[in-house]
């Protein structure tokens, strides 16, 4: 599996998302709670050193499952966090972004991972819910870096970032990452994450395979049938191919679908497939 700097931390490009973990509507517990926590402990014979969550995932119960199943964790592993919501009775993702928030959002991921120090903390703005929207954020960033500085965080990134948030961002304190929703059918970040790519920076794309709504096309399904794989198998290979700074984080409930996942990393797109799946691009 090729590889990517986070910081100083070497990780894996195919790595796992834990937000499907959690109950429907990623609030409360999973309905197998013994499936969950073989997904997490199969992550290491498949050679994925890369989990994302966040404390509000559940909340608290992706962390918790974490924790359980994997520590004390292999000095190889890297947990990368979200902070800035939080949920509501309903279920509903609320703004969590004052200092306060932020900092006791911090203590809880600390809490519920079992760690003295997160390796990368996300800044999940929060000006729009649905996708990234315009605002100052130098109170966020300059918390998180006050953060760092205490040594409760290692490296800080974006989630759900315009440009110029991350050219904000970066002004203020080194950012590892950005987070945004990307794939196949949704490519508006494309200039961002070759930018991001010229300064060594991470682009991490969330819903890689169309999220809630999973990707659909006849193009893709041709494309895949031709390479004997699933479409979900080639929407990732395409990511990997469209650059270098792009980290996976796809996720899933299930042993047998977190494999396929991972044997993505090794399907490579002859370019006539490249070429056709670009048709899909919305």
């Amino acid at each position: 599996m090729s590889t990517f700097q986070l910081g100083d931390l070497t990780i894996n490009r195919m790595g796992y998302g834990a937000m499907q973990l959690a109950g429907p509507q990623v609030y409360g517990p999973p309905k197998n709670r013994d499936q969950a926590l073989a997904v997490l402990r199969e992550l290491a014979a498949l050679g994925v050193n890369h989990i994302d969550t966040s404390d509000f995932y559940g909340p608290h119960v992706t962390n918790q499952l974490i924790r359980e199943a994997l520590h004390p964790y292999a000095d190889e592993l890297v947990i990368v966090t979200k902070v800035g919501a939080t949920r509501g009775a309903d279920a509903s993702w609320l703004p969590a972004q004052s200092p306060a928030e932020l900092e006791a959002a911090v203590h809880d991921n600390l809490r519920n991972l079992g760690l003295e120090v997160l390796d990368v903390v996300n800044m999940r703005l929060m000006f729009d819910v649905m996708g990234p929207a315009e605002g100052d954020i130098e109170a966020h960033i300059t918390k998180l870096a006050e953060l760092r500085q205490r040594g409760l965080i290692r490296h800080i990134g974006l989630s759900n970032a315009t440009a110029a948030q991350v050219r904000q961002a970066r002004g203020i304190a080194p950012i590892v990452c950005v987070q945004n929703q990307y794939n196949l059918a949704h490519r508006h970040d494309d200039a961002l994450i070759d930018e991001l790519a010229r300064d060594g920076i991470a682009y991490v794309p969330f819903f890689p395979l169309g999220g809630f709504s999973p990707l659909q096309s006849a193009a893709l399904e041709q494309v895949a049938a031709q390479l004997g794989a699933t479409p979900m198998q080639t929407a990732l290979a395409w990511l990997l191919q469209r650059s270098p700074n792009i980290l996976l984080i796809p996720g899933t409930s299930s042993v047998a679908h977190l494999r396929q996942n991972v044997a993505a990393a090794s399907l490579v797109l002859p370019p006539a497939a490249l070429e056709q799946l670009d048709t899909i691009k919305g």
